[in-house]
């Protein structure tokens, strides 16, 4: 299984000090003017620290915001936060691009069935979070990526899918040893 373990880091240019990570905690910023409602979610630069908010809400009516939307963007929800970061639409309007490294773990139940010949594997995720299946591979299994690139060329590495390139749903790949 496939989990998120943190929010990825956002990347965007600061104009502070020009860095280009910024790192979300979950925090959000609720604004209300008369009847209209903005909301942003916040994130700090990895360099200087400056603060920068990614537009979530932009001048809406409040009466068109669902209450527990709104109470979940009060109680700075990490789930919303995560679900709105992995949103197109949020993604595109801030002009913003995710990095997912160290951002997920890989539960691969125990060692005990690495020392088979023949190992089927579903991978399932938690989340939709975009991973290279090579890699993944490699960290489930032990395997050094050089490894895990000879089996694929020898083709003792099979699967359905393409295993090049990301990948963030479901999919299976046996494993000759």
């Amino acid at each position: 299984m496939v989990t998120p373990v943190c929010l990825p880091v956002v990347l965007r240019r600061c104009h502070s000090c020009a860095a280009g990570r910024f790192r979300a905690d979950g925090t959000f910023r609720v604004n209300a003017h008369h009847k209209r409602l903005d909301a942003w979610l916040l994130a700090r630069c990895t360099g200087c620290g400056a603060t920068t908010k990614l537009t979530i809400l932009e001048r809406v009516a409040v009466r068109t915001v669902r209450p527990g939307l709104l109470r979940r963007l009060h109680d700075n929800d990490p789930d919303l936060a995560a679900s709105l970061l992995r949103d197109p639409f949020v993604r595109r309007r801030n002009h913003i691009a995710l990095d997912w490294e160290g951002a997920w773990r890989l539960d691969t139940g125990g060692p005990d069935h690495l020392d088979h010949e023949v190992i089927d594997v579903d991978v399932r995720f938690a989340a939709p979070v975009p991973v290279r299946p090579l890699r993944l591979i490699a960290e489930g299994c032990n395997l050094s990526r050089a490894e895990v690139d000879r089996l694929l060329a020898a083709g003792r590495l099979v699967s359905a899918i393409r295993l090049s390139g990301k990948r963030s749903g479901d999919f299976t790949f046996t494993l000759k040893r």
